[in-house]
């Protein structure tokens, strides 16, 4: 099993759960996250005033999934959370072995409780 995490633009949200519903991921878990990597921040402009902002927003989405789909569920993500611009901020992903996983409801294990 794997454990995917993804950090993508907060716009592209929709069209990233679109290829993961369509590579089979039926559940998934989504948090508004706030970070910086190469793109440090920006400048805005509020009242008149110009002021930097440090911390980038962004959405972070975990997947868990069996192996055999795992490199299906990278693929859709990056196809769509690329903006297209070729800038930086398009985001990242994370894949992690995944060593077991626990339905706690009824108990069930591993892939099973995928």
């Amino acid at each position: 099993m794997k454990y995917i995490i993804a950090v993508i633009q907060p716009q592209k949200l929709d069209t990233v759960r679109e290829a993961l519903v369509n590579a089979g991921i039926i559940g998934l878990t989504v948090s508004d996250v706030q970070g910086y990597g190469r793109q440090k921040g920006h400048t805005e402009l509020y009242r008149g005033h110009e002021y930097t902002v440090h911390f980038v927003r962004k959405v972070k989405l975990e997947v868990a999934c069996d192996d055999h789909v795992a490199e299906k569920v990278v693929e859709g993500i990056l196809r769509a959370a690329k903006t297209g611009e070729g800038k930086i901020g398009d985001g990242k992903v994370f894949v992690f072995d995944l060593q077991d996983a626990i339905r706690i409801r009824t108990g069930e294990r591993g892939p099973e409780a995928l």
